[in-house]
Formats: C-alpha cells, sequence, structure tokens
C-alpha cells in the first residue's frame, strides 16, 4: 500500500511485530550476540544482513534512516553524526586525491570551508559556481576529473532556490551524478529525486529535528545513476575492492551500491555515526515535520511581507516574494511553500544590524537554524565568519545580511518583537 507523506512521518520505518513495543525502541549497545563464529564472519564478507557493531549498523539508527529514505523516495539512507559529515561522505564515497567536483558558491558557509579548504588538503578539488551563469560558463568548468556536482535546495544563508532540473541535465550531460542538500525544503516541500537529481543530503539537525535537541545529517540515494556506465570514472564502485576480497559494489548490491559502500567502507573506517539516542529524539521530530512546516512557511510569508513594508529594512529576500529573484523557480519546485527562513538588510552599517538582533526579546541569537523557535544570526559576523570579503561576495553573503529563521510561535508575536527591536535602533 503506498502510503503519503504524511502517514511516512508517523509510520515508516519501524514496524513492531507482536509483542514489540509501539514507539521505536533506543538499541543503546555497541555490539550484537551471535550464536556461531560463522554467522558473524559471513555479515563481515557483506553475505549477510544484520548487526554486529554500531559503527556499522544499529536498529534505532536503521528505523530512522529508513523512514528519511521513505519519505524522499530513495533506495536507502544512511544517517551521519552531523550534517557537516553528511555532505563530507556524500562527495568522498565517489571522490578520492585527485579528482574535482562543482559547487554552488551559494552554499552554506560551513560547507563552503569543508569544499574549498579541508577536501583541498586531501587532494580533492572544487570548482564554485554561480547558479545564475548561463550554461555554456557554468559547462567550462567541467574537468575530465570531475565526479559530481552539488547544490542546496535553498541556499543558506541567501535564500536562493537551486533550478535542480537544470543542473542535474548538466550533470548527466557530463556524466557525473547531482548531489542535492534539502535541508532548508525537506522532502515535505521537496522532493529532489523526482526532478533528477541522483543523491540528496540533509542536516537533520534542522527541520526534520525541529527542536534542537539533537545533530545529526543524512544521505540517501535515488539508485538511478548509473554508475557502471562510467566504470573508469567511478572505480570505487565499478571496480574490486580489496577490503572485501575483491567484492565489486555495482555488481554485488545493484542499485545500492554507493550507499553500501558509504556504510561498509567510509563508515567502516572514519566513523561519523549518530547515537542511538540522537536517531530516538530525531524521529521524535519527524513525526510531526508535516505539521510544523506549513507553519513556519506560514508564518515566514507574513512576516517576509511585513519586512518588506518596513521602511527601516533595506533589501528583503524570501521565495515565496514576488519580488524575489527566485519566486518562479519557487513556485516551480515548491509550490507548497519552502521554509521559514528569511535574508534581509537592516538599513544602516553591519553595526546597525547587530544592534537589531542585540535589542531582540525572545527572538534568540544561536548558532543555529530551522527549528520551533524564532531565531537570528548574522552570517558575516558568524557563521560566515571564516570567510574574507571576497568569498561572502561569492557567497551571495552581503556584510548587513541578517537570517531570520521563523518559527512556530503566534506571528503577531513574532512581528512585535521585530518592531520594537527595531525602534530602538
Amino acid at each position: 500500500m503506498k502510503k503519503n507523506l504524511e502517514t511516512l512521518c508517523v509510520q515508516a520505518g519501524w514496524t513492531p511485530k507482536k509483542g514489540e513495543p509501539r514507539v521505536l525502541p533506543i538499541y543503546q549497545s555497541t555490539t550484537f550476540k551471535y550464536e556461531t563464529s560463522e554467522q558473524m564472519a559471513r555479515l563481515f564478507d557483506l553475505e549477510d544482513e544484520g548487526y554486529f557493531y554500531t559503527r556499522l549498523a544499529n536498529p534505532t539508527n536503521d528505523a530512522v534512516a529508513a523512514k528519511i529514505n521513505a519519505l524522499e523516495g530513495g533506495v536507502g539512507c544512511v544517517l551521519t553524526s552531523s550534517g557537516q559529515a553528511a555532505n563530507f561522505y556524500a562527495i568522498f564515497n565517489i571522490c578520492q586525491a585527485g579528482d574535482h567536483f562543482i559547487t554552488s558558491n551559494t552554499i552554506y558557509g560551513g560547507t563552503f570551508n569543508l569544499f574549498g579548504v579541508t577536501m583541498k588538503k586531501l587532494g580533492i578539488e572544487c570548482t564554485f559556481v554561480d547558479p545564475e551563469w548561463d550554461d555554456e560558463r557554468i559547462e567550462a568548468a567541467f574537468q575530465e576529473n570531475t565526479k559530481c556536482f552539488f547544490g542546496e535546495t535553498i541556499s543558506n544563508p541567501g535564500g536562493n532556490v537551486f533550478d535542480i532540473e537544470r543542473f542535474a541535465k548538466l550533470a548527466h550531460k557530463h556524466g557525473v551524478p547531482l548531489i542535492v542538500d534539502n535541508t532548508f525544503a525537506t522532502p515535505i516541500n521537496c522532493r529532489p529525486f523526482e526532478w533528477g537529481c541522483d543523491i540528496v543530503t540533509h542536516s537533520t539537525t534542522k527541520y526534520m529535528d525541529g527542536h534542537a535537541t539533537q545533530v545529526g545529517g543524512a544521505v540517501i540515494d535515488s539508485g538511478n545513476f548509473d554508475w557502471d556506465a562510467y566504470s573508469n570514472k567511478y572505480p570505487g564502485l565499478c571496480a574490486p575492492d580489496d577490503s572485501y576480497h575483491g567484492l565489486t559494489y555495482t555488481k554485488a548490491f545493484g542499485k545500492k551500491a554507493y550507499i553500501t559502500k558509504l556504510v561498509t567502507q567510509l563508515m567502516r573506517d572514519l566513523g561519523s555515526i549518530p547515537a542511538p539516542q540522537n536517531s530516538f529524539l530525531l524521529n521524535l521530530g519527524l513525526e510531526t515535520l508535516h505539521l510544523r512546516m506549513p507553519r513556519h512557511c506560514e508564518n515566514a510569508q507574513i512576516v517576509a511581507e511585513w519586512l518588506e513594508k518596513n521602511p527601516l529594512v533595506s533589501w528583503v529576500n524570501y521565495c515565496g516574494l514576488k519580488s524575489s529573484k527566485s519566486y518562479e523557480l519557487a513556485q516551480k519546485y515548491l509550490p507548497n511553500g519552502s521554509c521559514g527562513v528569511i535574508a534581509f538588510g537592516i538599513k544602516g552599517s553591519r553595526e546597525e544590524a547587530i544592534r537589531f538582533m542585540d535589542n531582540l526579546d525572545f527572538i534568540s541569537i544561536v548558532t543555529h537554524v530551522a527549528d520551533a523557535r524564532t531565531c537570528v544570526l548574522h552570517p558575516a559576523s558568524h557563521t560566515h565568519r571564516q570567510l574574507s570579503d571576497e568569498q561572502l561576495r561569492e557567497a551571495g553573503v552581503a556584510p548587513d545580511l541578517i537570517r531570520l529563521s521563523v518559527g512556530i510561535e503566534n506571528v503577531n508575536d513574532i512581528i512585535a518583537d521585530l518592531e520594537q527591536a527595531m525602534s530602538k535602533m
């Protein structure tokens, strides 16, 4: 029976049998018992499925991964210890020293630094492109050793919408997969696989959790990219793996090759797993995701319209506004709403923006975004602080940009707090 997203949020992942707990239990155990040595040997050789060490698999983690996989419509999902780990694993699973990939330059500052600085130290080069460039200019960024293209459904913090279908076609034209970070939209408002995307990542710390109680990430594979068609480009998936007695992932696991390799090789060696307790908390958030996202979007739309009319505000970017350059793309990919994050600027200097935030009452200044509580951040001073002025401009982060994450409180109270903070400037 095919289920709708609302039902999947509540029911997917954990299906208890007779006498089992109705609520997903926390399997807080590092290891699992077997009756014979042969049983465990078959697990280590990937000949059987099962649990033997939580670094590779855990029933609580797997149940929540199965729910997210169902929501995105993939063939497999792996949970990670953070959204940063998810993005790193998604790239590193198909890239090695000497390889190259392309990414939108409007991505989150932490990811920008990961791709442009840290991965460079591993010998993996990255080219940043402006999603608004024409096809010819973007195609010029592809190289012989390019392995993938990366973007965010809704950019953090700028709030621009990524043209998934366009970039999927460009990536596939050059024989590489498109990876999309779907954190802000969530599968409630956008399912990138339906537009040609191949791999989706999430920071589950954000809307999926929704309550700022755990840090986590997820990588989901559509199973649609034909790795064997480009076997010379992806030997990690299409050639024998010596660490598993010459097993070839695409031959042994078919459409699940990418996600299986991520678990059995990267998790085995790097171990960025979530704690089962964190996955339990994440699951509680997922159960109400379909209820919270419409409220976030409804509140954000009202606040964005109020900001746009405010004489103290110099500019507003929210893709639900007709004035937004992303409005048409939002109508295509996000017809039911986008997210609760608004980017705007206060008239005056960077100091004016900081003074405004310091005057807020219940709207909190936090290094976080996308949970039930309204919060605010000045990216140039905080999340993107490590970037130069030139890199800030490349990432679409103006010095006066304020990132407002609109929560699910009463919208009149949110506006009243913004109004009183502005009145003190």
